[in-house]
């Protein structure tokens, strides 16, 4: 797929882009001959995948940037139109998982947390690109949502309630952006082998469980998660918005 299809001249944002999932768009992206800046609080990550990246045909850009800070979001945005050019793509990948446990242990705290990082980081986001792409009448947001967003994960009330959030965000956007030549779609991964989610696929028998239950027995990688939104950032997804591509080994089956 990376070899046939062309991302070259377009300019991506892939927020959370140091390490696992969005490190596999950014590669993928960046094969494709976009330029992409990938954004994250860590910049030592940033650095470190930016210089793996480097022989890549499009360039890779790390900028540090706390995706729950307005302020660290706009120059996000301003020093990718400064270094680079226009935006065609926005990945909204940054997320957070905090107050895994029963639903009445949640505080106010938490919920503000996760609002913060998984919700009101892509809302802030978009109203900041997008106008640009309706300008010129082009663009493509991928929102990372989660199969947690579509079936509640045991124990995970606010992942899966923010996650349910950003699905139901990028259907009204899509709604709304797509006359103006904007499209939006969700991509809700099912377990994959990341950092971030090695709470659960460490745990041997959780891991167990997902491979012996999912009809396809294994868990996924981000790579195959990557080759998902360089489709859905590429024109020959020009047909499709709104949707919500799950990539779970069939687990939600």
């Amino acid at each position: 797929m990376s070899a046939s299809i062309s991302l070259a001249g377009k300019v991506a944002i892939v927020t959370g882009g140091g390490r696992g999932i969005g490190k596999a768009i950014a590669k993928r992206f960046a094969e494709a001959g976009a330029n992409v800046v990938i954004a994250s609080r860590k910049m030592e990550n940033l650095q470190a995948t930016a210089t793996e990246f480097s022989s890549l045909p499009g360039k890779v850009v790390p900028i540090a940037c706390h995706v729950g800070r307005a302020d660290q979001l706009e120059n996000l945005v301003r020093e990718t139109q400064t270094q680079l050019g226009p935006i065609d793509i926005l990945v909204n990948n940054s997320a957070t998982n905090i107050g895994q446990g029963p639903s009445l242990d949640v505080t106010d705290e938490m919920l503000d947390k996760m609002i913060e990082i998984n919700i009101k980081s892509a809302l802030r986001l978009v109203r900041l690109v997008v106008p640009k792409m309706i300008e010129r009448k082009s663009g493509s947001i991928i929102n990372i949502a989660s199969i947690a967003g579509l079936v509640p994960q045991p124990g995970g009330l606010l992942y899966s309630f923010t996650k349910a959030g950003l699905i139901m965000l990028t259907r009204s956007w899509a709604r709304e952006f797509g006359p103006h030549g904007v499209r939006v779609n969700a991509i809700a991964p099912g377990l994959i082998q990341t950092d971030f989610s090695e709470f659960f696929w460490k745990d041997e028998q959780h891991r167990a469980h997902v491979e012996t239950t999912q009809p396809i027995r294994r868990i996924g990688q981000p790579d195959e998660i990557g080759f998902a939104a360089l489709y859905l950032a590429s024109d020959e997804a020009s047909f499709v918005t709104g949707q919500v591509f799950v990539f779970d080994g069939g687990a939600t089956a």
